[in-house]
Formats: structure tokens, sequence, C-alpha cells
């Protein structure tokens, strides 16, 4: 059974950098290098960044199967769209279909805000992520290069879904 729970309490955002910590190190290391993972781990998936990122509009949820956390998603209501800032799952829990029921959460959500799209942000070389997000309807806006600091950039693709 899968559980999508909004973090609120300080041991909600402590057990989401928990997941953070495991996902990030085990998957986007080989895509952009120890030193930035470990940078924007704590600039943005710390506890502490998570709680600043809720006080200007964002909303994290926990990710449950079988009532144990697998990963973890965050949205903001923007002006046109839900930006789906992060949705990620534990590597030995993907291939059970959170991901899919997370994301017809997402939708849902965008939904309940009004809005009539969704929009991500991800690394232009994490092909798994952009089939997946192709296969469920977005479509690639293009490239987006942000500098996030520390002589550290984000290179990523903006992608789209309409929300029917």
């Amino acid at each position: 059974m899968i559980e999508i729970i909004e973090a609120i309490a300080e041991q909600d955002f402590l057990m989401t950098e928990t997941l953070a910590d495991t996902i990030w190190r085990e998957h986007y290391i080989p895509l952009v290098g120890k030193p930035q993972i470990d940078y924007m781990l704590e600039k943005f998936q710390s506890a502490k960044a998570m709680q600043q990122q809720v006080a200007e509009g964002m909303t994290y949820f926990n990710l449950f199967y079988n009532q144990n956390p697998v990963g973890y998603i965050a949205i903001k209501p923007e002006t046109e769209c839900l930006f789906l800032s992060k949705i990620y799952v534990l590597k030995d829990c993907r291939g059970k279909g959170i991901a899919k029921i997370a994301m017809q959460f997402v939708e849902e959500q965008a939904k309940t805000y009004g809005l009539k799209c969704i929009r991500l942000t991800v690394n232009i070389n994490n092909h798994i992520a952009i089939t997946a997000y192709e296969k469920l309807g977005f479509i690639n806006s293009g490239p987006i290069v942000a500098d996030i600091g520390n002589g550290f950039i984000m290179d990523d693709y903006e992608m789209r879904k309409v929300v029917d």
C-alpha cells in the first residue's frame, strides 16, 4: 500500500533529509559528481533548507510503501503551472508503481490549485527520468542552465505536461 503524507513536523523533514541523502548519492554522483551532490544536499535537501522552502510556498510530501518511507515529492504552485520540484524514490523501491501514484497525486494537486500544467526540471543526462516523464505525457520545452552557487551549475531540461 502506498501512502502520501505531507511533511509538517521537524521529524518529517529529518526523514526526508535521510531519504534525499541516500537517493541522491546512489543516483546523481555519476551524473554530476560527489562535490556537487554534497553541496546540493546541504543547500537544498537538508531539513533546514526544506523548512525554508516550505516557508516560501513549497509543500513536501513523504512517500510510504507498506508503511516504510521510500521517497518524497515537493510541489509549488506558480502562476500557470504547478512546479514539481522533486520526485524521488529509493532505488530498491522503483518499479512498484510508487512514482506513478505520486504523479497522479501531483496532477490532482494541480487541479486543486486550478492550474493547467505541471512543470519540472530534469538533468540533461538523466535519460531514464526523461524517458519516464515522456511516457507520462511531459514534453521537453528546452534547456535551462542555472548557477546554483559555489561554482556549480544545474544543466537541465524543463519539461511540461498539460493537465486534463
